[in-house]
């Protein structure tokens, strides 16, 4: 009964601590979102420099997990040749700029609850690019639960009461370059064994993006910033916004490390329907029936796409354990017979 109980009680503890990660990242994205949002609009903060606010975000970030690995020694460094760090690191924090760039300009032009159901279709582009790279095998079921997505996020958009075009192509643009990230990660650094965790990400491909953004940054905003003589930057705002952009990543480690990528990804989408609902009811943008529905459809599509994935993970694992058993059951007779054949010796000679 005491074992029993205990048992119950460790079980109960580590539900308990998966749905506090959830619930912390889930108001992490959701205060990161918000508050990009917030600071981009033109009708709130006005402060229009996504560029600019992606540069702030990255310095602050590098410094931190700079400070966090060489002086906290909070996590160790990976050991990291230079041709790897040119050849695996500056392509994905290439990629990584422009996905952070292209997804915060689109908040000036689109509705939160537009872009989180605009994002819905990052498993669709994850998997097209898998497929196109042959990191994923083809499959006919898989491309139609990824068409059933594709024609619910279009039905939202054709629904959307605030269409904008280049916020669009904006937002399509950040999936693409995120998408093609992730597949990117595995190609170049996964395959290798290498694993970098948020702080050691953020502490290798953060200054590379800091570098390709300065280039568009001195060309498209640092000229009109210039001219904003009345502007002082303010420490409260974009300190606390940073610093909740860098408890995202750390947030991200401790929900993935601690259960699982496939948890982040359904967390993700109750993560999507309280931010449409925020959006309507707080920060009232309008959501037409016609959104609904088809984010209602893309949102099955997504749901379904994750529950196969889990499924895979499920046979895979009883692979892996049929396999670990057969081969334990293989040394243990293997010993066995060894401890056959030392007694038959022994035997022998006497």
């Amino acid at each position: 009964m005491g074992k029993g109980g205990s048992l119950s009680h460790s079980v109960l503890r580590k539900i308990l601590l998966s749905y506090t990660y959830v619930a912390i990242w889930i108001f992490l994205s959701f205060t990161v979102i918000v508050y990009n949002k917030y600071i981009l609009d033109k009708k709130m903060y006005n402060w229009p420099f996504p560029i600019s606010l992606t540069i702030i975000h990255m310095s602050f970030c590098a410094s931190l997990a700079f400070l966090l690995i060489n002086v906290f020694k909070f996590v160790e460094p990976v050991s990291m040749s230079s041709h790897l760090y040119l050849s695996s690191v500056v392509p994905i924090g290439a990629l990584y700029s422009l996905s952070l760039w292209f997804s915060n300009s689109a908040y000036i032009y689109l509705s939160v609850s537009f872009i989180q159901m605009l994002k819905a279709l990052m498993p669709v582009a994850v998997y097209s690019i898998g497929v196109l790279l042959k990191k994923e095998p083809f499959k006919p079921n898989t491309m139609l639960n990824m068409l059933s997505i594709s024609l619910g996020v279009a039905i939202a958009a054709y629904g959307e009461a605030r269409f904008d075009t280049w916020g669009v192509i904006l937002q399509l643009g950040a999936v693409s370059f995120e998408a093609t990230r992730l597949v990117m990660i595995q190609i170049l650094l996964t395959s290798k064994g290498i694993t970098l965790n948020p702080i050691t990400s953020l502490y290798y491909v953060a200054p590379c993006c800091l570098v390709f953004l300065l280039v568009p940054w001195i060309y498209v905003e640092f000229p009109v910033l210039k001219e904003i003589s009345d502007f002082h930057f303010d420490f409260l705002i974009f300190g606390t916004n940073s610093l909740c952009a860098f408890a995202l990543n750390l947030a991200v480690f401790l929900l993935v490390g601690k259960t699982s990528a496939l948890t982040m990804n359904v967390a993700g989408v109750v993560k999507d329907w309280l931010l449409i609902a925020f959006s309507w009811s707080v920060i009232k943008d309008t959501v037409t029936p016609i959104n609904l529905f088809g984010y209602g459809l893309a949102f099955l599509g997504v749901a379904y796409y994750n529950h196969s994935k889990l499924q895979a993970l499920k046979v895979k694992e009883a692979q892996k354990t049929t396999t670990e058993a057969g081969e334990e059951a293989g040394r243990l007779l293997k010993d066995t017979q060894g401890q056959e054949t030392g007694s038959s010796n022994t035997e022998s000679q006497n």
